[in-house]
């Protein structure tokens, strides 16, 4: 066999093989959280143990007049659960997720941010949840923010504060941005947030998507550079957590894409003949299979490369969207 084709070959491979128990632990020096849906099992939870030191549980939704919030489904319960018997920080992360619209919602959003009545509200019955249940903190997960909303955004991560016992956290998803004003403009007043929140993860994953793009890298690493370079210029980096996409899309000739797991992307190159590959500066893989879609997806390979850009940044750590779809941290 040629060279170039055996270096394909051993490229192909590595790109249809599972977790690497080889890099299966927490990066040292560094903090990971490990975002979950309220549907995982405890077994999942146990299986990324050993690669994270931070469990955020997506348990809680902001209801529809932003007045209110949904109770902890008794699935976040067990996770929250099994998250301390692995010595594991366990956050409950409030949305602003519709499922009747399949996307965050920002009407909710404003309903909460421009009524200090119902911020207080919230955070009460959130701080409840975290003290009679058990919780380590609350995770902010209100995307689609108006820039209006922002220092409204500021007074709810205050009034969680506010409510805690001083040892519990609070934790806030940012949407990367490349610029100082682009993060205001989406709702971030970064100075003010920092200056309340204890952790900010930054949300540098689906640059390109279906639906609001063509096809490309669900979060480049030029852009993710550019990205946490600009939010640097004001969040002290010790706060800071750089998001990474454990997942994958579909671009079809024809439709709309959807969203993949790290193995079902694996699975569909595979099934379809087609060549993945590695593109290296990015630090993701693509493909484009016989009917023409193009799929793109963030594996292990694009993770350790985000640990690497984590330590270059001297950042806290990294946030892994999400176990369950990524490969396996342990």
């Amino acid at each position: 066999m040629r060279l170039g084709a055996l270096l394909l070959s051993s490229i192909a491979a590595l790109a249809l093989l599972g977790p690497d128990p080889a890099h299966a632990q927490v990066p040292e020096g560094l903090e990971v959280t490990g975002w979950a849906l309220d549907s995982s099992t405890p077994t999942l939870v146990e299986r990324n143990a050993g690669g994270i030191t931070t469990l955020s549980v997506a348990g809680v939704t902001l209801a529809a007049d932003g007045g209110g919030v949904s109770a902890p489904s008794d699935g976040a319960l067990a996770l929250r659960a099994t998250g301390h018997e692995q010595e594991l920080a366990t956050e409950l992360l409030i949305s602003n997720y519709s499922n009747a619209t399949g996307d965050f919602d920002p009407h909710r959003n404003h309903a909460l941010l421009s009524s200090p009545r119902k911020i207080g509200r919230v955070a009460d019955r959130l701080a409840g949840f975290v003290t009679d249940q058990g919780w380590d903190g609350i995770n902010i997960d209100l995307e689609l923010v108006r820039a209006d909303d922002g220092p409204g955004l500021v007074d709810f991560a205050q009034a969680l504060q506010d409510r805690m016992p001083a040892e519990r956290t609070v934790s806030i998803d940012i949407s990367a941005s490349t610029s100082v004003d682009g993060y205001e403009q989406r709702g971030y007043r970064l100075a003010d947030l920092a200056a309340t929140v204890d952790v900010v993860d930054l949300m540098t994953y689906d640059q390109h998507g279906p639906g609001w793009s063509g096809p490309g890298p669900i979060g480049a690493l030029p852009w993710q550079r550019d990205a946490l370079d600009a939010l640097l210029t004001v969040v002290p980096p010790e706060q800071v957590q750089l998001g990474v996409a454990g997942y994958g899309y579909t671009w079809p000739r024809h439709g709309t894409g959807r969203s993949l797991g790290v193995r079902q992307a694996r699975g569909i190159v595979h099934r379809d003949g087609a060549t993945p590959h590695w593109r290296a500066g990015i630090g993701e893989w693509t493909a484009r299979l016989s009917d023409g879609t193009v799929v793109w997806w963030s594996d292990r390979r694009s993770y350790a490369l985000r640990v690497d850009l984590a330590r270059e940044a001297g950042i806290r750590g990294l946030a892994v969207w999400r176990i369950g779809s990524a490969d396996t941290l342990r």
